[in-house]
């Protein structure tokens, strides 16, 4: 009889230290995954939770100062594609590159939501996840979009003419005013680095 209880309190001991084990051994994994986790990687977390719900928003800072609440729409290799919902002016719509965001703010139930599992982890990404800013860029060069540019330095208002590796040919020229080249007041090399958002 006390052979009996204490194979039972043996076998309970062992059942405890390797449940104990099986919780630090998940615990160390899901800390190793928040580990590589990169801003985009949370961003896509968020929109793939709340575009079933569509109609979200975060709050944007942007590393030359402004704070901007936008509808994400699309996200890209490293850019992201929104609805700019605090802006009075006609461009409604932008273009934000992920290495010009100096933060993220987000609401305390859309934290959890940024930190499941990114799509890299699930199987493979969506088209747009695998474009870069340039490839978006060269598309309203072929577009022949009208776009303003918020620069660190400011901001100015053109056409893209060519968009190399590291940088956009932009023809300078009123708003409204198509491209033409008696309109254009100047043509900028713009530093891809420089540029914060895009304005459509």
């Amino acid at each position: 009889m006390r052979w009996d209880n204490l194979f039972d309190d043996l076998e309970s001991q062992l059942e405890h230290e390797l449940t104990a084990e099986d919780i630090d051994l998940r615990a160390e994994e899901e800390r190793l995954r928040l580990g590589r986790m990169s801003i985009r990687d949370r961003l896509a977390a968020l929109h793939g939770a709340e575009a079933a719900g569509s109609d979200y928003s975060i709050r944007l800072l942007l590393a030359d100062g402004q704070s901007m609440t936008v509808h994400p729409v699309a996200l890209g290799k490293d850019w992201l594609s929104a609805d700019l919902l605090d802006e009075s002016s006609s461009r409604r719509q932008c273009i934000v590159p992920l290495a010009g965001v100096s933060g993220v703010v987000l609401r305390s139930d859309q934290v959890p939501a940024s930190l499941v599992a990114t799509e890299g982890e699930k199987g493979p990404r969506e088209l747009s996840a695998r474009l870069s800013l340039a490839f978006v860029l060269r598309d309203l060069c072929r577009r022949r979009q009208a776009v303003d540019l918020d620069l660190l330095a400011g901001t100015i208002h053109g056409t893209i003419d060519r968009v190399g590796r590291d940088h956009v040919d932009l023809a300078l020229h009123d708003q409204g005013t198509p491209r033409r080249e008696s309109e254009v007041t100047q043509h900028r090399i713009v530093p891809l680095a420089q540029l914060r958002l895009v304005r459509l």
